[in-house]
């Protein structure tokens, strides 16, 4: 028979017991660090498809105040418009356009018809998707600032509150908050793994 003294047993047990606590925070831990990455990984693509996006692709971003061009663009959409050539706008392009060459305000619409003048100078015909009548001032080639390119739900209402330089700011804070988390978490890693190793000796 093989008999084992209390010499012996009392430590196995302790390191069990170390072992059993130790393990409920370290999982706690583990789980609060996979949300807050999601998180921040979250608030940076979002921000990214606001400023870095549009801005490596010379595009521009704008906020769909109305609903004239709902169900697919609700007021609060973020669209992103990229430069067109005018020839290549046909009709059930979304393009943003001035409402008057060279002035600030401007208004997203699909085209539904395209013609030209007496002139021979090319004219699109607008109209917003929920709206039961076409727009009534015809939009020129110089007033269409992109067409298109994609829209994010929801996201405008941010972009309306913070300006250009604010939401370029944000991305450079949150991408130097996710690279900071990073760090910790590897730090925090290494730690817990020296703790055990600790432990078992």
């Amino acid at each position: 028979m093989t008999t084992t003294t209390p010499a012996t047993v009392a430590p196995r047990r302790r390191a069990e017991r170390s072992r059993a606590t130790l393990s409920t925070p370290v999982a706690l831990r583990w789980v609060f660090r996979l949300v807050a990455v999601v998180v921040i990984a979250a608030a940076l693509l979002v921000l990214a498809a606001a400023v870095v996006v549009p801005r490596l692709a010379g595009a521009t971003p704008y906020t769909i105040l109305t609903g004239s061009m709902r169900p697919d663009f609700p007021p609060g959409t973020m669209v992103v418009a990229k430069p067109v050539d005018p020839e290549q706008i046909g009709i059930g392009t979304v393009v943003t356009y001035q409402l008057k060459s060279g002035e600030p305000q401007v208004v997203t619409h699909r085209v539904v018809a395209v013609g030209t003048t007496m002139q021979g100078e090319l004219v699109f015909t607008t109209q917003g998707d929920a709206n039961d009548v076409a727009d009534e001032a015809p939009v020129r080639p110089e007033q269409i600032r992109g067409e298109l390119w994609y829209a994010v739900p929801h996201l405008g209402r941010l972009t309306s509150v913070l300006d250009v330089g604010q939401r370029q700011l944000a991305v450079y804070v949150i991408a130097a908050g996710l690279v900071v988390y990073g760090l910790s978490m590897v730090a925090g890693g290494a730690k817990e793994r020296r703790q055990r190793r600790a432990d078992q000796r």
